[in-house]
């Protein structure tokens, strides 16, 4: 990278931090106050930085809006796929992707098993959302008034003895799940299968999407698949930082 286009770029998270004087963007670059002008008036050029009236720079409107035309652009589904396939490829059971969307949750791509036992999920169907592992990772990221007034006006069908009976319970585990950042359906919504989720973050840390791992009780039991665990989050944490954009850990599996 040119050191000119390097000098420009650094101006961007200086001004992240809150607006600053050309005498403290100079300082910052170690340059002299001419060139940091020069990069200035160039970004401004752009719209990425903004000269208030105090005669300070702040970032421009027109970065927000790339960082937001960027983000719509997502494709969660495009980029969690192929680990998703890779994981399938590792354990051999069915993989859900799903997302919230106008109060439903409903999945957006499937993995199937590599087993004879099929599930009867489908792409673009809502999913059992007072029991669905992936359900509970997306409604739980909700602020809470949300959580509370959607909660308090869903249905708590009795799918079998272990299904979420009323709003109470729903929000209780909902808080339990935000807590701990993980989610199962145990016999919820079928009693011979079970599943565990972790949710996919963007970058400002909110919930984008989440995925799941399901078997059959005749497949695996349910404390086998919830070893399986720390292979379904590192999947859910590396698909979250390449829809974010960000480096891994130095420290991180």
């Amino acid at each position: 990278m040119s050191q000119t286009v390097d000098r420009a770029l650094s101006i961007l998270p200086l001004l992240a931090q809150g607006p600053a004087d050309l005498g403290q963007v100079a300082d910052r670059l170690g340059v002299h106050k001419s060139t940091a002008l020069r990069l200035l008036r160039t970004l401004h050029e752009h719209g990425l930085v903004y000269r208030q009236q105090d005669q300070r720079y702040r970032l421009g409107a027109r970065l927000f809006a790339l960082a937001q035309e960027a983000v719509e652009n997502l494709d969660i589904r495009e980029i969690a796929h192929p680990h998703l396939a890779a994981l399938n490829e590792r354990i051999g059971h069915t993989i859900h992707l799903a997302v919230y969307e106008e109060g439903e949750v409903l999945y957006i791509d499937k993995v199937e098993s590599r087993y004879p036992v099929r599930m009867y999920s489908r792409i673009g169907k809502p999913v059992a959302i007072t029991v669905a592992a992936v359900a509970k990772l997306l409604l739980a990221d909700l602020p809470e008034p949300e959580r509370r007034a959607l909660a308090g006006k869903l249905d708590y069908p009795p799918y079998t003895p272990r299904s979420t009976p009323n709003a109470a319970a729903f929000l209780k585990e909902l808080a339990t799940v935000r807590e701990q950042g993980w989610a199962t359906d145990l016999g919820g919504h079928e009693e011979s299968i079970n599943c565990v989720g972790a949710p996919i973050r963007g970058a400002d840390g909110r919930v984008v999407a989440a995925m799941s791992v399901s078997a059959p009780n005749v497949v695996v039991t349910a404390e086998e698949l919830l070893s399986l665990l720390p292979q379904v989050r590192r999947t859910a944490d590396t698909i979250s930082r390449e829809y974010s954009g960000t480096s891994p850990n130095k420290d991180s599996a």
